[in-house]
């Protein structure tokens, strides 16, 4: 993936990177008002998983009597300690860079080249967090129960010091948390063009789209019809060029024809109509869709329907 790319268009929120593809994905980025809900809903599970271990020790105390008192509390101190800190770490690498209350709240945790993130960079991030929570503070209740707060200064003076809302761990992991659109992929399209199908052959078999390089191709699929042909061309030409080069294909490939072959070797077998079962480009994400703000290069955005910025054959937008 490559970097940001800057413009006067961007809003605060908005950020693009630009893929080796030459496809710019936008994402709206969650500040720290977004996430604090999130965080507080996670907290309070976390609370009531807490209270169910207690439960455990008070009922193997009675069951077991002392020795079954130490055992208990053994268990729920070990749980204690993985609850605080690996929740955040093991639910954002196996749920995809979300906890519960993420995605409640509809935010997600990427990379900042806009890739899923990895085990360690969930962990990282999380295990982090312990400096950004500080400064703690300390207070007294009625002269006898000290409780212990966190005022999150130093993850909330970060978060207002980048145009990515990242706080220390996401700094130092290298991620960023998004808002995530529930507008999901349409399907598998068979296309049975002729052209298309005979284009297919001339396409390495071991040819495996990369995730970012997929939604673009299935976004493009999705919308082509609504467009006349000449159209077409000029929106794939943007991706086809650098597809053509890297399959070695000659000059004179219809764009439109490239990236539906590309699309058909990708996600269905050689043979037509035999349908294979396909990782679906959007199992990261939520569906894409192609803006004409940037020239040059091929959007895509969170949250739309693909190709929805682009004018129509009569020259207005859909």
């Amino acid at each position: 993936m490559g970097g940001m790319a800057h413009g006067n268009h961007q809003l605060d929120t908005s950020i693009e990177i630009v893929t080796p593809e030459n496809v710019s994905f936008r994402y709206h980025v969650a500040g720290p008002f977004r996430r604090l809900p999130a965080f507080l809903i996670d907290l309070a599970l976390q609370a009531v998983l807490l209270m169910i271990a207690a439960m455990g020790v008070q009922f193997m105390s009675v069951a077991f009597g002392l020795s079954g008192f130490f055992l208990g509390m053994g268990g729920f101190l070990i749980f204690w300690f993985v609850l605080s800190w690996f929740y955040g770490g093991l639910f954002e690498t196996y749920w995809n860079g979300q906890t519960p209350g993420k995605r409640l709240m509809r935010i997600r945790v990427i990379g900042t080249d806009g890739q899923p993130i990895n085990g360690l960079q969930a962990v990282l991030r999380n295990l982090l967090r312990a400096i950004d929570c500080q400064p703690m503070y300390m207070f007294s209740l009625n002269r006898q129960l000290i409780m212990a707060g966190f005022l999150y200064q130093f993850g909330l003076f970060s978060t207002l010091m980048n145009n990515r809302f990242q706080r220390l761990g996401d700094l130092a992991a290298g991620t960023m948390v998004i808002v995530e659109e529930r507008q999901w992929f349409q399907g598998i399209i068979q296309i049975d063009e002729p052209d298309v199908i005979r284009l297919v052959q001339q396409i390495p078999p071991s040819f495996q789209a990369s995730p970012s390089l997929a939604r673009a191709l299935a976004a493009y699929v999705q919308r082509r019809l609504a467009f006349p042909a000449m159209r077409r061309i000029e929106v794939a030409r943007h991706l086809a060029e650098p597809l053509a080069r890297r399959f070695g294909l000659p000059e004179g490939i219809n764009p439109d024809h490239l990236l539906c072959a590309a699309y058909q070797r990708a996600f269905i077998t050689d043979t037509p109509g035999d349908v294979v079962e396909p990782v679906s480009p959007f199992a990261k994400t939520a569906s894409l869709a192609i803006d004409a703000a940037s020239a040059g290069r091929m959007p895509v955005e969170v949250g739309e329907s693909p190709f929805a910025a682009l004018p129509t054959s009569e020259g207005s937008r859909p």
